[in-house]
């Protein structure tokens, strides 16, 4: 087999071109080539993956994706996703491609033509459906699952606390990064609080099985403590990299403040002491800097004095024991009725180790690395919208309510070039607050080896916002919940697709099915009530 990727452009010169800017290599697209720059920016145009609704496809989609598959199977293909996209130049309404089919396969498992002949059996099978137009393209694609006794966890009160974006990660804010005490490398996001009933004040946190019990580790046979008797399965707040992230967050901080400083003090110098009869802009400019200095000096001593105390309570693992594994699911995948993946744990938390008069319950940290202007304009961003907006209180959003079935599949939401869209948010571990677009047709699945699972999942995928925030998730961002604009639950995150080592589409799990399977379970729980 060829061994590097000038094995693609010798047969396909569009390789690198087709799906820029992802990285993810084209080993064949049927129908007329996307347009590519010429000479020496010889790159592809930038495009943006866009959610499909609304198609005629739609209502036998599940049927002829199976057939699809199946042929797949047929031909012995390592098919690792099938991802029904539509593709539209940055900042144009209407995509130039309304709907392509993109088969993901095992990196180098699969050559031109035998990607020719099976795009050939894909085509026949679309259009004995009656789609004889809609594209497909065979790509090289992964899936993966993002896995990545001390003091309380602490409050976090955006409005109040001295630096709120580098105290978050060490709080019961969603979005909280969690790991195995055990297993601490293994690291995944905390999704929602639950009650277990309303006579029983214990209080669990829903995340994915891969999370709490990773596969590479633990057998997957599931897991449920019935009893005091069981050893526990003790979970921590921040695992390795959760923590040293959040604490070189805390020193880079100090060093951008330190390097601010030593500018200010320049242009000091510059303007030198107070005199008589100076001109105002003279006056102004220096006390401008005066302040920018004093301010950058007492958050340097703030933050300082954060770093001690979280250095100080939480270094090892052992500080950071915030509960136990109540229950995990066998993770199973292509589950009837509706083949999704089974994939979901329980945390039962230590009652002291949470502060719960300062609780916020289940809100969404959407600040950080999104500003308000950001979140506000892409979340809302016809005027229509806008005229009645507010930005969650303290940049926390509530999550309240279900995004059902069919809202997923046809969104009453506008986008920015007033399109239908099912415009999301989450945080997670990895990449903190990210913005996207639900796709309203499913995309089908399949995992290698790495998990021991080798079958079919059907997945709700998660795109791009556009092409300026290109990835919504990283590994380590697995368990995190997904909501729309309102608050309201689309799913829980599960893992993603690209090339290796990136992710360019998300895959989730409803909400509406996972919240089924957990009543199932436990009929008596419920979502953690509202905080006020």
């Amino acid at each position: 087999m060829p061994t590097n990727d000038i094995r693609l452009i010798d047969k396909y010169p569009n390789a690198y071109s087709d799906f820029y800017p992802s990285r993810t290599p084209c080993i064949f697209k049927s129908g007329p080539d996307w347009p590519v720059r010429k000479g020496p920016q010889a790159q592809g145009i930038e495009l943006e993956a866009r959610p499909v609704y609304a198609h005629a496809i739609a209502p036998t989609w599940r049927s002829v994706g199976e057939s699809i598959y199946q042929s797949l199977d047929s031909m012995s293909l390592n098919w690792t996703s099938i991802n029904p996209l539509a593709y539209a130049n940055p900042r144009e309404a209407k995509p130039f491609c309304s709907l392509i089919l993109s088969i993901g396969v095992k990196p180098r498992s699969l050559l031109y033509d035998a990607a020719l002949a099976a795009t050939a059996f894909v085509k026949n099978i679309l259009a004995g459906a009656g789609f004889p137009d809609i594209e497909v393209a065979f790509v090289e694609l992964v899936v993966t699952r993002s896995v990545a006794a001390g003091p309380k966890l602490l409050s976090f009160d955006p409005l109040l606390d001295e630096v709120p974006d580098l105290r978050k990660p060490f709080t019961t804010a969603l979005g909280l990064s969690i790991a195995p005490l055990r297993y601490p490398h293994f690291e995944g996001t905390g999704a929602l609080f639950f009650r277990l009933s309303e006579e029983d004040n214990r209080t669990a946190i829903l995340t994915c099985a891969h999370v709490a019990r990773p596969p590479p580790v633990y057998p997957n046979t599931g897991m449920t403590r019935k009893d005091t008797s069981q050893s526990r399965e003790e979970v921590v707040a921040l695992g390795n990299t959760g923590y040293n992230n959040a604490v070189k967050a805390l020193m880079s901080t100090i060093r951008d403040l330190l390097l601010s400083i030593d500018v200010w003090n320049n242009v000091l110098g510059r303007l030198g002491d107070p005199v008589q009869g100076e001109p105002t802009r003279v006056t102004e400019r220096r006390q401008e800097h005066v302040d920018l200095v004093a301010g950058a000096k007492k958050k340097i001593e703030q933050v300082n004095a954060f770093h001690d105390e979280v250095t100080k309570r939480s270094t090892t693992p052992d500080q950071r024991v915030i509960g136990f594994v109540l229950h995990s699911e066998k993770i199973e995948v292509s589950v009837d009725p509706h083949g999704f993946t089974k994939d979901w744990a329980l945390i039962e938390l230590y009652n002291e180790k949470i502060d719960w008069a300062s609780f916020k319950g289940n809100k969404v940290y959407v600040g950080g690395n999104l500003s308000i202007a950001d979140f506000g304009n892409t979340m809302f961003p016809q005027p229509a919208d806008q005229a009645n907006y507010q930005y969650p209180q303290d940049g926390l959003l509530q999550a309240d309510g279900v995004v059902p079935d069919d809202e997923i599949r046809n969104p009453q939401h506008l986008d920015v070039h007033g399109e239908k869209c099912l415009l999301v948010v989450k945080n997670g571990l990895t990449t903190e607050t990210t913005v996207g677009r639900v796709n309203g047709l499913e995309s089908f699945t399949r995992t290698y080896d790495e998990y021991g699972i080798k079958q079919l999942s059907i997945e709700v995928a998660v795109l791009a916002y556009d092409k300026t925030r290109r990835k919504f998730s990283d590994p380590g961002d697995s368990g995190s919940i997904v909501l729309s604009r309102d608050g309201r639950i689309v799913g829980i995150l599960t893992g993603g697709a690209g090339p290796p080592d990136e992710t360019d589409i998300t895959y989730i799990t409803p909400y509406w099915w996972i919240e089924n399977e957990i009543k199932a379970k436990y009929p008596d729980c419920f979502l953690y009530q509202v905080v006020e």
